[in-house]
């Protein structure tokens, strides 16, 4: 078995693959050609830490993902990255563990991002301009900057808890996307105000943004409530919502922002539109005043599509 550095397997992801790749994970797991395990949550409070465990095997694949990410988000302060984790490439013909990737976080954070790229491909309007995004740790910076560049959005405004890493951030895009606007918000209404994709990010436990502040034609994605006790939306959003995209049904109605408009009864479980399932047969007509949602929890089957995608490089470049 081998073990595999995040340098070395950074060498080897090719983004527009690996967005290939994570969309066909969600349309064979809407088809019911994916196996998906339960999450496995752990928290831990006093130390503002948690830990998910995520599985999958698609149909056909000759290996199984299966991935510990951590997110502890005092770590910054400490000089540490917030996220860590790896992920363990099995096969799935005779189940010797083939490969460990200590990717240290990195590919949980990309599939993450990639997934807002769909999401926003999938629900944006076609007039949409300006990305908002709502937090400026790991997820804003990776949302901002791949969805510029995959998309080719040229309008970024960015609100943060931390004024000085939100600043930090906003520099760091302008870098690297030197053709891109990229400003602060000073309030999150203000985002709303601005943004035609909202991307929320941060680990909140209380709503951060309101129903009323959010414009007409608003396509929100929903990233930040992975785990149980986690809200970034007012849930009354919900209501307002012409289209709710979901990454996982079962995921979203236990743990997701969708969790809490449904037990206000602001909607019920059949409003809820598989992401995969859109992607697989389209997503329905929207007019440019519709507000639309995507709730993302992170499903395994990412996981499985980017070690999959990261494994078969490598093994092809060894040969």
């Amino acid at each position: 078995m081998q073990i595999i550095g995040k340098e070395q397997i950074l060498d080897h992801v090719d983004l527009p693959a690996v967005l290939n790749d994570i969309e066909n994970g969600f349309k064979a797991f809407a088809s019911g050609k994916a196996q998906v395990a339960p999450v496995t949550h752990l928290g831990f409070d006093t130390s503002n830490g948690e830990c998910h465990i995520k599985c999958a095997h698609v149909d056909g694949d000759e290996v199984f993902t299966v991935k510990l990410a951590t997110g502890f988000y005092d770590n910054p302060a400490k000089g540490m990255s917030s996220s860590n984790g790896f992920m363990a490439v099995i096969s799935a013909e005779h189940g010797t563990p083939l490969a460990i990737l200590q990717d240290e976080g990195v590919l949980t954070d990309l599939r993450t991002a990639l997934a807002g790229v769909l999401a926003t491909r999938l629900g944006a309007r076609s007039s949409a301009k300006t990305i908002g995004i709502l937090g400026s740790g790991i997820q804003g910076h990776l949302q901002a900057k791949l969805i510029c560049e995959l998309l080719g959005y040229k309008s970024v405004v960015i609100w943060g808890r931390d004024d000085e890493k939100t600043a930090s951030l906003i520099e760091v895009l302008r870098s690297e996307l030197p053709d891109v606007d990229v400003a602060q918000a000073e309030t999150p209404s203000e985002l709303c105000e601005k943004a035609d994709v909202i991307v929320t990010t941060t680990p909140s436990k209380a709503p951060l943004i309101e129903a009323e502040w959010v414009r007409p034609g608003t396509h929100i994605v929903a990233v930040g409530a992975d785990s149980p006790g986690k809200q970034e939306i007012d849930e009354q959003l919900f209501a307002r919502a012409s289209q709710i995209f979901v990454d996982s049904p079962s995921q979203c109605i236990e743990h997701g922002e969708t969790t809490n408009a449904l037990q206000a009864k602001v909607i019920a479980e059949s409003d809820l539109t598989p992401l995969g399932e859109a992607l697989l047969n389209g997503a329905k007509p929207r007019s440019d005043d519709d507000i639309t949602i995507a709730d993302l929890t992170g499903v395994a089957v990412q996981d499985a599509a980017i070690a999959k995608s990261v494994w078969l490089n490598m093994e092809q470049r060894s040969k």
